[in-house]
């Protein structure tokens, strides 16, 4: 717990630093009217660039199963983003998400989930919502963000940039570190003015791009009839950071006056870019269903991720889909292949190497085990392989990095997060007993007495302490070892050094062993817990 305190602090301190180095009014590269940003581009550009992949990996994985696919919807962003009042290295992904939702991190770095690219009708209207992130990017919303987030800190000395839950991942409470603060980034609400800047912005970017402005209008008012409707999909998605509302469509409406209608509708590529998507869009319903069911209905779920396999064998979430549910059914053997399958579509998905390298941790396979845990900690870093892989560490006789693993993950919440405290007390009480052994001498009845209290909740053994009193210019030494202490027990023991009622008497104790109960350390499986 120590580190990760560290880790906050420090991250808050390179915050203040950089705002004390280049604090200052700058003028907003798409409104030209002055702002406050202690946050050079170069620092947005890092910003972005350092949080992009980890943040993908947090919210899905880019979709690989049509390249084409992703190429269009790079084309189309590229179209928008040359003509922004900002030059930035942009990139534009496709997130293997079902969810409704886009992002955009500061630097130019653009997300939309496959989800989003389902519910649009046109190339326009998809050129709405990119060129809509490339002026949050390029008009610093996200900066701001930062910024705001940056004075919070200054008043709040510690508090952590990813602290709190996204709604956006399923993932979020196993993510260590600072590779939440990209879901926190992308998870903050824009306020009416930025939104309203995105809107009308973006228009402008749509008409020097070449395409219909009446496209952001239809668009709005699509978002603002589902918004209605309360579809969950959208409520946890792009709703949640860009709320509609009848205020955004008639603002855009009145845009039309000065960016007019015309230009590039683009149906027929956009139905043949989405052609291949949409016809296996049953299957991705399948896969959802068999993820909703698998706890409960296991063979259900399995036979449902069969079907969406043979309806789209390309898809890596497939596989590793069905790779969770034989490892929760205990059939590791199976669920390596599984995942196998899904690695060899997408090599660079860190779920899937967390799921294979878990169900070889099962199997005892500790060298494949370690293998795999590690490269999911690289793409992404949770407290599911951070917990294996300190058990696994621990056994080959790596104390302190056990230690370390194990603190990472007892940040978290959760059956993992519970899991990995008990395993890093359990190891540390041999190294500190101090820590959890609580003692307090007194006196009664002319002997010292000692009060000892087990501040775990775990039941100990083989504890000693040491116990000296000084009176009179003499040193009475002992050593003491109760048998055991009850979790969260107390226990009181007899010295056997006694003293006159006219002694004046100074009495130190110190804990020199205390070791669990237990034989082993808490590794639960984490399976039952896995997202």
């Amino acid at each position: 717990m120590a580190g990760t305190v560290r880790s906050r602090l420090s991250l808050t301190t390179v915050l203040v630093l950089m705002a004390v180095a280049v604090a200052g009014c700058s003028k907003n590269p798409v409104t030209r009217e002055r702002e406050f940003v202690p946050f050079s581009t170069g620092q947005e550009i890092e910003t972005g660039r350092k949080y992009y992949r980890p943040t993908q990996q947090a919210q899905g994985g880019q979709y690989k199963a049509d390249p084409a696919l992703n190429e269009y919807v790079k084309r189309v962003g590229r179209k928008v983003a040359k003509v922004s009042d900002r030059r930035l290295p942009y990139e534009f992904v496709v997130l293997n998400n079902g969810t409704a939702n886009a992002w955009a991190l500061p630097g130019g770095k653009i997300a939309i989930n496959r989800g989003l690219l389902l519910e649009m009708e046109n190339e326009a209207e998809l050129a709405a919502v990119l060129a809509h992130e490339v002026v949050h990017a390029a008009a610093r919303h996200g900066a701001q963000a930062m910024t705001r987030n940056l004075i919070f800190q200054v008043a709040q000395a510690g508090v952590a940039l990813a602290a709190g839950q996204s709604q956006y991942s399923r993932y979020t409470n196993y993510i260590l570190g600072a590779s939440g603060v990209g879901l926190q980034l992308i998870g903050r609400r824009y306020g009416r003015d930025a939104e309203r800047e995105a809107d009308v912005h973006g228009m402008r970017y749509m008409k020097a791009a070449g395409y219909d402005t009446r496209a952001a209008v239809t668009l709005q008012e699509k978002f603002l009839a589902l918004s209605k409707g309360r579809k969950p999909n959208w409520l946890k998605g792009l709703f949640a950071t860009h709320p509609p509302s009848a205020e955004r469509v008639k603002n855009n409406r009145a845009a039309l006056a000065r960016f007019p209608a015309g230009g590039k509708v683009g149906r027929e590529p956009y139905d043949k870019a989405l052609a291949s998507l949409r016809a296996k869009q049953p299957a991705y319903e399948a896969a959802d269903r068999a993820r909703g069911e698998m706890a409960k209905a296991p063979e259900s779920a399995l036979g449902r991720v069969d079907k969406a396999i043979a309806q789209e064998p390309r898809e890596a979430l497939f596989h590793g889909l069905k790779g969770q549910i034989q490892a929760r059914r205990s059939q590791f053997t199976k669920a390596v292949a599984a995942y196998d399958a899904a690695i060899e579509r997408d090599g660079a998905y860190y779920e899937h190497f967390l799921g294979r390298g878990l169900a070889y941790d099962a199997l005892g396979r500790r060298v494949e085990a370690r293998r795999d845990l590690e490269r999911s900690m690289q793409l992404l870093p949770t407290a599911l392989a951070s917990h294996a892989l300190g058990h696994i560490v621990l056994a080959e006789g790596d104390r302190a990095r056990a230690k370390t693993l194990f603190g990472n993950a007892a940040n978290v919440r959760g059956e993992i997060g519970e899991a990995a405290r008990r395993s890093l007390v359990m190891l540390d009480i041999a190294d500190a007993p101090d820590r959890y052994v609580k003692t307090q001498p007194f006196l009664r009845s002319g002997q010292v007495l000692v009060e000892l209290t087990n501040q775990t909740s775990i039941p100990l053994t083989d504890v000693a302490i040491h116990v000296e009193a000084r009176s009179g210019g003499r040193t009475l030494p002992r050593r003491l070892s109760p048998t055991r202490l009850a979790a969260r027990g107390k226990a009181v023991l007899a010295s056997g050094i006694w003293y006159r009622g006219t002694d004046r008497i100074n009495v130190d104790v110190r804990v020199l062993r205390a070791r669990p109960a237990a034989a082993k350390t808490g590794n639960a499986r984490p399976y039952r817990a896995y997202p």
